[in-house]
């Protein structure tokens, strides 16, 4: 049903090599997301965090804080196998106001087996 009215609407799944299939895409908007199910960010993200928007009678959508999002991309990058995901980190780092910074720490260190933290969201000069 979900992924049907994201089709309606114009977002698209890339396909081909080195694409995700779990990822949604609007290219004339230019932005994308993933649609997940499963546990929470391996069960690591606290779900109070979590916000949910209520779309009336078309129902809610939860969207995961963007701590989260920032840990999980410095996860990706601590993995050695994404090194474009520090930039993104990065731009979503300075983009948030009032973002929870303990808890970020927290989960920086839990995604990357404390190899990161706060520290390397400053961007180089």
């Amino acid at each position: 049903m979900l992924e049907e009215q994201l089709a309606r609407f114009g977002f698209e799944r890339p396909s081909g090599p080195g694409k995700s299939t779990r990822g949604w895409i609007h290219r004339e908007l230019g932005m994308g997301f993933e649609v997940v199910s499963d546990t929470l960010l391996g069960g690591l993200a606290d779900r109070a965090m979590v916000r949910v928007l209520e779309l009336g009678d078309d129902g809610a959508v939860a969207i995961i804080a963007p701590e989260d999002i920032i840990a999980d991309r410095m996860g990706q990058y601590a993995s050695g196998s994404a090194p474009e995901m520090l930039g993104q980190a990065r731009a979503l780092y300075a983009l948030c106001e009032g973002l929870d910074l303990a808890y970020m720490e927290r989960r920086i260190s839990e995604e990357t087996a404390g190899s990161h933290g706060l520290q390397d969201l400053a961007n180089e000069a």
